[in-house]
């Protein structure tokens, strides 16, 4: 069934997207000549159930996950990973992937307009303590990128989902709990790249209407990926290490308590986020938690599985410096509140899977191994 609005013409944009009766539509532009001093377009509009989605940096941690999930969704051929490097073969053969830099903004326009893109994912970042070590990089990345990204989603009328993190917020917050609405005041680059990006798109969905949608994420915990550098990456790393080796250095101190969730209950909670009604989302960026444990309590319950663990602390003062600047524990009320987050996987259930996934990886049994749990 059509139905016919008009809309005021924007230079290079050629999709417009609305709500139509509840469901989100895909606009095909009909243009007509005005004999008046102003262009208008005039647009048929269908309804559709499957959007067109671009993931930017989805060779990380997150964009190979949400891209299964997504795919398994909305279809294979409707997502499309997009990087600046050679993705493996698996890659490839998992779906559409294509090269796309963020600072080159007549590539990504090329995408959106020949692929008839509807919602932006947009992961491509330098994580914290990787930004740290080349800030004008950083900046570049997380910041100019940004702006690229968030004029296309202005432009064709976009949904985009932008991530922040803990690191958005500093050492005057207050971190235990950390609330959605608090100062933030960041001390590293990647935390004032995430601030900026969180304002920028309430500024841009109140000015121009932009669906910018928003999640500060603890830190992901994953079996599958190799860790992208970031502070809590030891939670990822210990187990790969406790496996082959019975032995791990951590970074961090043993009493150093940080907000971390499991990747299956994180990819969830963003695919929620992104298919959430206008009508439930009080904010345009919400925290969302599972559990928040240190390195000395992750520990405990390894040796349940691995008793002969022997851990190490040889601190990195960088590190260390940044973990004490974030929430020890986010409060999540208002996501779970608004659109009904719940996480799954506890601290229990998250070690018991992560031991499944990474020992059949390496190919090491474990002998004290249980199946994982989650919450009900």
């Amino acid at each position: 069934m059509f139905r016919k609005f008009v809309t005021r013409a924007v230079t290079g944009c050629h999709h417009q997207r609305q709500q139509v009766a509840g469901k989100l539509t895909r606009c095909h532009p009909v243009v007509y000549l005005s004999s008046t001093p102003k262009n208008y377009q005039v647009f048929d509009v269908d309804t559709f159930d499957n959007p067109k989605i671009l993931i930017t940096g989805s060779l990380g941690q997150l964009g190979q996950g949400l891209a299964r999930v997504l795919r398994q969704k909305y279809g294979k051929d409707n997502v499309i990973m997009s990087d600046i490097i050679k993705a493996p073969k698996h890659i490839l053969e998992s779906g559409p992937y294509l090269y796309a830099d963020i600072l080159d903004f007549k590539n990504l326009q090329e995408i959106v307009v020949n692929n008839n893109i509807d919602w932006l994912v947009h992961f491509s970042a330098l994580l914290s303590a990787v930004g740290e070590q080349d800030v004008p990089l950083a900046i570049k990345v997380n910041i100019q990128g940004l702006h690229n990204i968030m004029e296309l989603s202005k432009m064709y009328q976009l949904r985009l989902f932008c991530p922040s993190t803990i690191g958005a917020f500093g050492p005057d917050s207050p971190r235990n709990p950390t609330p959605d609405l608090t100062i933030q005041r960041p001390r590293t680059i990647y935390g004032v790249s995430k601030v900026h990006a969180e304002l920028m798109g309430e500024y841009y969905n109140h000015r121009f209407g932009l669906d910018f949608r928003c999640l500060r994420l603890p830190g992901v915990i994953s079996g599958d990926t190799k860790p992208g550098g970031g502070t809590t990456d030891y939670a990822v790393s210990i187990f790969d290490e406790s496996l082959k080796s019975g032995k791990f250095n951590c970074y961090l101190r043993p009493d150093c308590k940080l907000p971390m969730i499991y990747i299956d209950d994180c990819l969830r909670g963003i695919t929620e986020m992104l298919e959430a009604q206008q009508s439930e989302l009080k904010l345009r960026t919400y925290n969302l938690a599972a559990f928040s444990f240190t390195p000395e309590e992750l520990v405990a319950e390894l040796r349940k599985h691995i008793p002969q663990l022997i851990m190490e602390y040889d601190v990195d003062p960088v590190r260390q410096a940044i973990a004490d600047s974030w929430p020890q524990v986010f409060d999540d009320s208002g996501a779970r509140k608004d659109w009904g987050w719940r996480h799954q996987y506890d601290l229990n259930g998250m070690v018991n899977i992560m031991l499944e996934i990474v020992s059949q990886r390496l190919g090491i049994p474990t002998m004290h191994h249980s199946s994982a749990t989650v919450r009900g």
